[in-house]
């Protein structure tokens, strides 16, 4: 997570209190810079101090990671929140990047991030293709949610989701 995740999170108030408390913990914290801001991430003393066995590699993702948190946050931490689910049903595959519920109902998170427009349109037709199933085993739509960059972009994944149940955002509408 950014500097200013983590201090929206554990209300830490300003930067420079929030920098504080991170420089306070950095034997358990691993960071790396990524334009202008610092991520953080736990190293190898933090996770055995918190007790968890992911390793956090260092990659391409990254941005993708830290997009996908914004979203996190800006839909106030969803309890049941799950990263990079695979959803199926025997001939469609897709992996959702997040998948949480509010007020009782499945919503999917994409973030368009890096992808083609024709790599979006794909897996739009991938959820269609699932969508009665999905249907069948929930009892309802569940709502396709798209974080994307630019407002062309939105106007361009609003007109593929067709028939589907579908939201979207731009990174600028959850900051």
């Amino acid at each position: 997570m950014t500097r200013d995740q983590l201090s929206r999170y554990f209300n830490l108030g300003k930067k420079r209190n929030t920098n504080r408390v991170l420089h306070n913990l950095s034997e358990y914290l691993s960071s790396i810079r990524d334009g202008y801001e610092t991520i953080y991430y736990l190293s190898k003393l933090g996770r055995l101090y918190v007790g968890c066995d992911k390793v956090r590699r260092v990659g391409g993702h990254v941005h993708h990671t830290i997009v996908r948190n914004e979203f996190w946050l800006f839909y106030r931490c969803p309890r049941d929140w799950k990263n990079e689910v695979k959803i199926s049903d025997g001939n469609t595959n897709i992996i959702v990047d997040g998948m949480f519920s509010q007020n009782g109902f499945k919503h999917f998170l994409e973030v368009d991030n890096l992808q083609t427009m024709k790599q979006n349109r794909e897996k739009i037709k991938r959820y269609g293709l699932l969508m009665d199933s999905l249907v069948k085993q929930m009892g309802y739509y569940p709502t396709i949610v798209w974080l994307t960059t630019t407002e062309l972009r939105r106007k361009q994944l609003e007109e593929s989701c067709g028939g589907l149940k579908c939201k979207v955002f731009t990174i600028n509408d959850i900051q």
